[in-house]
């Protein structure tokens, strides 16, 4: 059953302890209606709000998780005019050593982790009938991607930037549209493929923003990295579920989804530890390790 009006009775604060205006939830107020409230929302900061609400309402009890809703994930999620979003060939390569280059670097992983707030919030929302643990589990990695990007965007100020001064990619969510049919695909491909790449990634920007004497952003990147292993754990746990329920051998259907939706192929070298610690077999590290020696030969139809 829904929660019926949920009243804040606290000052809630941003992730650095500004005061916010206290809010009211809507009546018969439920999580998944909420989540897609949070995912249409185009204002950055309204969005990082309603996402610390929620997640606040649901740990009090004030929120409802209900799992028979009806999906009401938009195909396109709110977010700001800018940046403007090209293909990623389009993106111009700027170097480190270079005051926006360094600025361009904070705004490229700022952007990831905004676009990850919304694929957490659209599994929260799109895919009804899934155990309760599904929908909060999610809700969980939102609010730390929002974490993630309340800190990068600080962080980019500090450097006289901000959030939306450079142009960005679409490819998160244009893998999330591809799979809004199957939470089993969902969770093979943008977990597990997507934002498994930035386990891989991180390290090497770790050590250029050291070398590049900005501590504080290696620092950002290292907590991000620690925390998006939990998240692409939480990607394995639900794959492996899904295929449990539907008598599918997890590292086979694995494979095959990476075929069949022409999944990007990952960089070397691979942070193994890392994606050992999110539950990849052995056997997923071997394939892995293929894809990405493979990427200088052209793909076969």
């Amino acid at each position: 059953m829904d929660a019926g009006p949920v009243a804040w009775q606290h000052q809630a604060l941003s992730p650095f302890g500004r005061p916010r205006e206290m809010t009211t939830l809507p009546p018969r107020a439920s999580l998944a209606s909420q989540a897609a409230s949070a995912l249409a929302c185009v204002d950055v900061d309204r969005k990082l709000d309603l996402v610390a609400r929620v997640d606040h309402a649901v740990r009090c009890g004030e929120l409802a998780v209900t799992t028979d809703f009806l999906p009401a994930a938009p195909d396109t999620p709110g977010r700001p005019v800018r940046p403007q979003l090209v293909s990623p060939g389009a993106l111009e390569r700027r170097s480190l050593a270079t005051a926006i280059g360094h600025a361009a670097l904070i705004h490229a992983v700022a952007h990831i982790e905004f676009n990850a707030i919304n694929l957490a919030l659209d599994a929260v929302c799109r895919f009804p009938g899934l155990p309760a643990d599904f929908y909060t589990d999610w809700l969980g990695v939102g609010v730390e991607e929002a974490r993630h990007f309340s800190l990068l965007r600080e962080h980019l100020r500090g450097l006289d930037s901000d959030y939306g001064e450079f142009p960005a990619h679409d490819g998160l969510w244009q893998m999330a549209l591809k799979t809004a049919h199957d939470p089993m695909a969902r969770m093979a491909l943008v977990p597990r493929v997507l934002e498994a790449r930035g386990l891989d990634a991180s390290p090497g920007i770790i050590r250029r923003l050291r070398a590049n004497g900005d501590r504080a952003g290696a620092d950002i990147v290292e907590i991000i990295l620690r925390e998006e292993v939990g998240h692409v754990a939480i990607g394995t746990r639900w794959f492996n579920h899904l295929c449990a329920e539907r008598g599918l051998a997890p590292e086979a259907t694995f494979e095959r989804l990476l075929r069949e939706y022409d999944a990007p192929r990952p960089v070397l070298p691979l942070n193994v530890e890392a994606r050992r610690q999110a539950c990849f077999t052995p056997g997923e590290l071997d394939l892995m390790t293929a894809m990405a020696l493979s990427r200088s030969q052209p793909r076969t139809t």
